[in-house]
């Protein structure tokens, strides 16, 4: 089974996340730029609420056997000195049943990643 993980994190953590992935093997993440809350509901400055706050959203699909390991180094990497602070963000794991390369057209499913 291969698994997507997006993760949204801190933009200044998002290069160190990235580099951390590099390293261990991971090189395939596609980055977004994007905004929103999350139970904080945003923060508040003086006079003026910030609703929505910049994050950034890290994609990327693994084979099941590697998601806890590239779970915990996105975890290990985000995660703000000490035990994190609100808005480090969160990591959402979904099983993903095919995948298509364009270029070529193969399909990559599940049964041929168990084969594999």
């Amino acid at each position: 089974m291969m698994y997507m993980i997006r993760a949204i994190v801190r933009p200044e953590k998002s290069d160190a996340v990235l580099a951390a992935l590099m390293d261990a093997g991971f090189p395939a993440v596609t980055k977004y730029a994007v905004a929103g809350r999350g139970k904080q509901r945003g923060i508040k400055i003086g006079d003026v609420t910030y609703d929505e706050l910049p994050k950034v959203m890290l994609m990327s699909v693994v084979k099941e056997a590697d998601k806890d390991f590239v779970v915990q180094a996105i975890m290990d990497t985000a995660r703000s000195k000490g035990k994190g602070a609100f808005g480090d963000g969160k990591i959402f794991v979904t099983p993903v049943e095919e995948a298509y390369t364009i270029s070529s057209g193969i399909k990559e499913s599940v049964a041929e990643e168990v084969a594999a």
